[in-house]
């Protein structure tokens, strides 16, 4: 009996959806996806591929900043060799699903290669390296015309799937829906075993990490890997979103984008990078809808954008460090408690007021 009791506590403590009501909520918000694109106008549905591409890449990126400790800088460079190996594979014929796993085989390629030498340099060092790697890698697709087209720029295939082809709105939704659920099912798994508890021990502790049997170097580039392939993932559905690639598409404003994501979302939470990109990908729809309400002086000036991202920066700097994700696990912990978290909240602070006086 104790040898079961164990098992069944050992499975539940492992189970994604550990409580009825978690499944009755994440069951209404994928019926609720399934059947967005049917009701919203085409243009929202293409907006929310958008943000399922974006939601990818910042899974990507949280993959080695907010689980790893690693900053990156030129998260979009990754993006850009996704997005062009999977452009070039669709040319050549090569199906669909090859093409993508392609396109992140090659970016996790070039995140091995990054990561071998970045391993020795940590914090801003680390910042400063991937930024350069960006940079060079701009530079790079920007002149080799033969394969890139240039800054001229390069068209991107329709999508096509059994004959079928998903370019419109609502099949490319569904397919940018399919590859967010399968990537971030992958990752789930990925950071409930070792591997994961290896990224978390070496972010918070590299030195204790070590005293534990891990190896810290080889964590490092496994997550700079990771990171790269599903970032390269993203890319290659961004090239299909836009159907036109350039190099200044993937320049620092969308890797500074990525980082803000990360960080207003929640470091070290994979539903932290969906609640960042859900917000840092509506900011500029939001904008564009709330530029008619404002005065013309205001509306009209340039750079308003870059302002609303730096005060949602500050706010969360400020007012919330553990991101949108901490405050709903504060929500979600009050609701659960509700009414004695309350009173015990009170009471609480009533003794700190007597010590005060006291």
């Amino acid at each position: 009996m104790s040898g079961s009791r164990y098992q069944t506590s050992y499975a539940e403590g492992r189970a994604l959806l550990r409580t009825r009501g978690q499944r009755l909520l994440y069951g209404a918000l994928a019926v609720a996806l399934v059947a967005a694109p049917f009701v919203l106008p085409t243009f929202y549905v293409g907006e929310a591929a958008f943000i399922f591409i974006m939601c990818i890449a910042s899974l990507g990126l949280m993959t080695l900043t907010g689980f790893t400790g690693q900053v990156s800088l030129g998260q979009a460079a990754f993006l850009s060799i996704g997005a062009y190996t999977h452009a070039q594979l669709l040319t050549l014929g090569l199906p669909l699903p090859l093409s993508l796993l392609a396109a992140g085989a090659v970016a996790g390629l070039a995140g091995l290669l990054v990561g071998l030498p970045a391993i020795r340099v940590s914090g801003l060092h680390l910042a400063v390296v991937t930024l350069a790697f960006a940079i060079v890698t701009e530079h790079v697709m920007g002149r080799w015309k033969s394969v890139t087209g240039g800054h001229g720029g390069l068209a991107v295939p329709d999508p096509m799937l059994f004959g079928l082809s998903l370019g419109a709105p609502r099949p490319f939704y569904f397919l940018c829906l399919a590859v967010l659920g399968l990537v971030l099912w992958m990752l789930l798994n990925l950071m409930r075993s070792a591997t994961g508890r290896a990224f978390v021990g070496v972010r918070d502790s590299e030195a204790a990490a070590q005293g534990l049997g891990i190896h810290v170097a080889r964590t490092k580039v496994l997550a700079f890997v990771v990171s790269a392939t599903v970032s390269g993932v993203a890319g290659a559905l961004l090239a299909h979103q836009t159907q036109f690639i350039t190099p200044e598409g993937f320049g620092l404003a969308l890797s500074l984008q990525l980082v803000l994501m990360v960080f207003i979302g929640g470091m070290g939470s994979l539903r932290g990078a969906i609640f960042g990109a859900l917000l840092i990908g509506m900011l500029p729809s939001l904008i564009s809808l709330m530029k008619p309400l404002l005065p013309a002086r205001i509306g009209s000036q340039f750079g308003l954008e870059l302002f609303v991202y730096g005060a949602v920066l500050v706010f969360f700097v400020l007012l919330e460090p553990r991101g949108i994700n901490g405050r709903w696990l504060r929500i979600r912990g009050a609701l659960d408690e509700f009414p004695l978290r309350q009173r015990l909240g009170f009471k609480r602070q009533k003794a700190y007021m007597r010590s005060e006086r006291a």
